[in-house]
């Protein structure tokens, strides 16, 4: 692990670096400070842990295998940035713009990204049990086993999102927007999640007036000529044996 004192960039130490965006932070009307620009910035393995990088500029910046536990990132800018197995557990990202970052195999375990913007994001395999992730905005992410057990997605938007794999059993749905689409198949639910959803269809239906199929046997025949199958060719639904 490297430490701030041993990265050296545009000729300061990141040590340097951080004490200047505290003061920036602090008061930014006296010019003693300055934001932190990291844009590109090679801090592969750095630790970061409880660094105050509030609206810091993270650009493009290479983050992989850094430990950020604990760390500030409120409303910093972390587009494309490369966090590929950071450790970002208990880090407060509320705000933060991840447009397009890489978090494949990240730490996120209790993490807070209330308001982040995750569009584009590659989450596969991230670990973000128990994450805060109210009002966030996951349009376009790649979530495909990522592990969300727990997790608040309350008013999150996953339109186009990729979810094959993923495990949200015990998440908090509530509100949020999933996508109606082959990427919204094959990820875990429990058995609330499984009622929750079925409430609303069978709601539909009956305020349709659409027959609703009475047996299980019926209800698989029903689904077969569904256009997910005929035009998609999504496979034929089977009742498990």
């Amino acid at each position: 692990m490297r430490t701030t004192d041993e990265i050296i960039i545009g000729g300061k130490t990141l040590t340097e670096i951080l004490e200047l965006h505290k003061l920036w932070l602090e008061d930014n009307t006296k010019g003693q400070g300055q934001r932190a620009n990291l844009q590109y910035a090679n801090l592969r393995y750095a630790n970061l842990r409880y660094a105050n990088l509030q609206y810091a500029d993270l650009r493009h910046a290479d983050l992989q295998g850094a430990n950020l536990r604990g760390a500030n990132l409120r409303g910093a800018n972390l587009q494309y940035a490369d966090l590929r197995h950071a450790d970002l557990q208990g880090a407060n990202l509320r705000g933060a713009n991840l447009q397009h970052a890489d978090l494949r195999h990240a730490e996120l375990q209790g993490v807070d990204l209330q308001g982040a913007d995750l569009r584009y994001a590659d989450l596969r395999y991230a670990y973000l049990q128990g994450a805060e992730l109210q009002g966030v905005d996951l349009q376009g992410a790649d979530l495909r086993y990522a592990y969300l057990q727990g997790a608040d997605l309350q008013h999150a938007d996953l339109q186009h999102a990729e979810l094959q794999g993923v495990d949200l059993q015990g998440a908090d749905l509530d509100f949020s927007c999933l996508p109606l689409w082959c990427g919204g198949l094959d990820f875990k639910i429990d058995e609330k999640q499984a009622k929750q959803l079925m409430y609303h269809v069978i709601n539909l239906m009956q305020y349709s007036k659409i027959n609703i199929p009475k047996s299980h046997k019926s209800l698989y025949k029903w689904l077969s000529d569904s256009h997910v199958v005929t035009k998609y060719k999504l496979p034929i639904l089977e009742e498990n044996e």
